[in-house]
């Protein structure tokens, strides 16, 4: 007795919508692992060789702290966490070495606050464009996080 594998058309829509939907939960800019959960990541490119800015919400959803210590991406030479201030009229910005999230606490990382400095471009990039930043911690594993190219405006 032969089997039929035939598919109706009902079963090829269901299928395409249940692909379009994972498709959608893999690019929804949320990056999750052992507690930790990254969003809003979104990377502000400036003309030329100008470094371009790293912004989004880490939220420590573990039982214990953890600290933040770097992150890396092929697509810079260089990344650094950093912290916009502001004395006396003056606005600064200085290399942070880490940062501590407490447990079930958020390190939001927003313009002129903490943010990723990226240095060093090593391809082209386009807003639209996506970028792969590994975030790393001194005692949880690294978090990648997909962060979407904006314009100088949009934040």
């Amino acid at each position: 007795m032969a089997i039929s594998h035939r598919t109706t058309p009902h079963a090829r829509t269901s299928r395409r919508l249940a692909g379009v939907l994972l498709a959608g939960l893999m690019t929804s800019g949320i990056a999750q692992a052992d507690g930790l959960e990254a969003t809003e990541a979104q990377l502000r490119l400036l003309p030329g060789d100008l470094p371009g800015a790293g912004y989004f919400r880490l939220h420590n959803d573990g039982e214990a702290s953890v600290t933040l210590t770097g992150a890396d991406s092929d697509a810079y030479g260089n990344v650094m966490l950093h912290q916009s201030m502001s004395e006396e009229g003056m606005s600064s910005m200085h290399a942070v070495s880490e940062l501590e999230i407490a447990a079930g606490d958020t390190l939001e990382f927003v313009p002129k606050g903490y943010h990723l400095m990226l240095m060093k471009r090593a391809q082209p990039l386009a807003v639209g464009d996506q970028v792969e930043v590994t975030l790393t911690f001194a005692d949880a594993p690294s978090l990648p996080v997909t962060f979407d190219v904006v314009g100088p405006t949009d934040l």
